[in-house]
């Protein structure tokens, strides 16, 4: 479906090695339909590469995703994406970047054109030149490149005098009249530096990778139950932050991925899931380069790592050696699209299920109930409504059902905490339904936002929680 549509629809896991570095990378989604899936891979990151359009700058969903990295203070590096074709004015970008988002922005690479064409970048740090030869593998592979000087003849042959000569005007303007670079706001999320490339062509990228490298932070503690956990502490501890069934289709397998925190974690032994309290035999951990696996015997803090799951871990639970041990999970959003499940072939319940069971777990969708005369009716809830495409096409390429959703009248959502008889009287009045999540907890749906706000002014003995609040399931 990613190949079909062309985006991103779910997060996904790689590692790979870089000048002396172990670089675990999360590829997220950057539509706003999928913004709760972004969200809970932030939680597992250190820092973020943020990724602008070169003809577009920052788009409304980079304004969501931006405040979540802003909430957490992560490091943020900022790429300009297919400078390979025209675009906007750089410094346009990095203004827009300043004023959109509220950051300081300062160029720590510029583009190199001729003719219209990204033939290289100047990197500020070292004061260099990076020209680039392109390959015809569009970015299978490293492309040539050569390392000069602004005074080195080389630059004047490719770029001509009056090439030369713009680009050494652009550059003086960047040091008079532009951000400078401030590694310390950087490492607070207060400053981004701004790199310029394109990954069709991999010009720039390996002057991105090297600053970053220098500058990101290495994995860092984490505040947890029993306070702040360093990373390189023993024993072992780390968290699920996604879930995935089916990934491949032969084996119906279902992995849950481990962010580890601290300590090294070894396979065989035993953790104790602090949810439950159950034990867990930590086996065949895999790592994840693209659709590749390999297994792996230990991995250290900051790896992400594999685990085949037969239903015992959800999204945020904490997995440890010591047991008592629990990080703050990954919250789960209320929902703003709802839509009841209608079976085509009632003989495929027990597959339908099944797949709504495993979807709702991976945070695909919300799960929901109403009661009614016959049992319990399925009610799916989404960020977006690209979801409910996700959640049709998965459920027939990978359950063998068929199902048609029918579009319900509520555009938000409440959990619901307090008087239970209070609650039921809420939830059956006008433009309301009471429902229960996987987990049993109520939750009531509204048909405006005017009702959500009347309802929570005039309940005095029940709460209302825009974030699921915690279960004992």
């Amino acid at each position: 479906m990613e190949q079909e549509r062309g985006i991103s629809i779910t997060s996904s896991v790689l590692h790979f090695d870089y000048a002396g570095f172990r670089i675990n990378l999360l590829d997220t989604p950057g539509h706003q339909d999928f913004s709760e899936d972004t969200y809970r891979a932030l939680t597992a990151a250190d820092s973020a590469i943020m990724l602008l359009d070169n003809r577009k700058g920052v788009e409304s969903q980079t304004r969501k995703l931006f405040n979540v990295c802003q909430r957490r203070r992560l490091p943020i590096f900022t790429l300009v994406n297919k400078c390979d074709r025209v675009g906007e004015d750089p410094l346009g970008i990095i203004d827009d970047v300043q004023n959109e988002l509220g950051i300081r922005a300062f160029a720590a690479t510029w583009p190199i054109r001729k003719d219209g064409r990204l033939i290289g970048v100047y990197d500020r740090a070292d004061n260099r030149v990076v020209l680039y030869t392109s390959a015809e593998d569009h970015g299978a592979s490293r492309p040539e490149f050569v390392v000069v000087g602004l005074d080195d003849d080389l630059l004047e042959e490719r770029l001509g005098a009056a090439g030369l000569a713009q680009l050494c005007d652009e550059i003086e303007l960047l040091d008079v009249a532009g951000e400078q670079p401030d590694p310390e706001a950087v490492a607070a999320g207060e400053a981004t530096p701004v790199f310029f490339g394109s990954a069709l062509t991999n010009f720039g990228v390996d002057v991105l990778l090297e600053r970053f490298l220098a500058a990101a932070p290495p994995p860092v503690p984490r505040e947890s139950t029993q306070g702040v956990v360093d990373p390189v502490d023993a024993p072992f501890s780390g968290f699920v932050f996604k879930v995935q069934a089916n990934m491949d289709l032969k084996h119906r397998d279902r992995i849950a991925f481990l962010r580890i925190c601290s300590g090294r974690f070894e396979a065989g032994v035993d953790a104790v899931v602090s949810r439950t309290g159950k034990t867990l035999r930590l086996v065949q951990p895999q790592e994840f380069m693209a659709r590749e696996r390999t297994l792996t015997d230990d991995a250290v803090a900051g790896d992400v790592v594999g685990l085949h799951d037969r239903g015992s871990l959800r999204v945020g639970d904490t997995v440890a050696i010591a047991g008592g041990l629990e990080y703050p999970g990954v919250p789960r959003f209320s929902p703003e699209h709802f839509a009841q499940v209608k079976l085509d072939e009632a003989m495929r319940r027990k597959q339908l299920d099944r797949g709504l069971s495993h979807l709702a777990e991976e945070g695909t969708i919300l799960l929901l109930f109403a009661p009614s005369l016959t049992g319990p009716v399925p009610i799916v809830g989404a960020v977006g409504r690209l979801q409910f495409d996700v959640l049709v096409d998965r459920l027939e390429r990978e359950y063998g059902v068929s199902i048609r959703l029918e579009t319900l009248p509520f555009h938000c959502a409440r959990w619901v905490t307090g008087d239970e008889s209070e609650i039921k009287q809420l939830g059956s009045m006008h433009g309301r339904r009471l429902v229960e999540d996987v987990d049993r907890l109520p939750m009531i749906l509204f048909d405006n936002e005017w009702a959500l706000q009347r309802s929570e002014g005039q309940a005095e003995d029940i709460r209302f929680h825009a974030v699921q609040p915690k279960s004992n399931a």
